[in-house]
């Protein structure tokens, strides 16, 4: 068994963080570019102020997933996404098929853990934090 160590710690949330956030900036970009659909979309399923909420989201997603790339300021994305899954959760996929809350599931969880356990040694929040 691999024993945990900090090199490994780092590793391994430096896998997340790409991961996330190029789910996130694909997911955001195609919210951007498609923004009309998205206002659409979110007016359909009973989401307040559909045209204003689909800018925050495609906005949050989009630069957010850029941060946790980087983890640059991180914290806060962490936590807009969070919510952000959370609410896509609970108005889009509950009382569906398990196989279509997957993703949001995970990425509820992995943004949750990233907020509480840090972007990691190999991230710019750790270059400001160690000048």
């Amino acid at each position: 068994m691999t024993q945990l160590n900090s090199r490994n710690s780092d590793f391994a949330l430096l896998l997340l963080r790409v991961g996330v956030g190029v789910i996130f900036i694909i997911a955001g970009w195609g919210k951007l570019t498609g923004i009309e659909g998205t206002q659409q979309f979110f007016g359909n399923i009973g989401i307040p102020l559909p045209a204003i909420m689909a800018w925050v989201v495609a906005i949050v997603e989009f630069f957010g997933g850029i941060l946790v790339l980087f983890g640059a300021y991180a914290k806060i994305p962490y936590l807009l996404l969070a919510i952000t899954m959370a609410v896509a959760l609970f108005t889009t996929k509950l009382g569906g098929e398990f196989s279509a809350a997957r993703l949001d599931i995970m990425l509820l969880l992995t943004t949750l853990a990233l907020f509480f356990l840090g972007s990691g040694a190999y991230s710019v929040d750790h270059k400001i934090e160690n000048r």
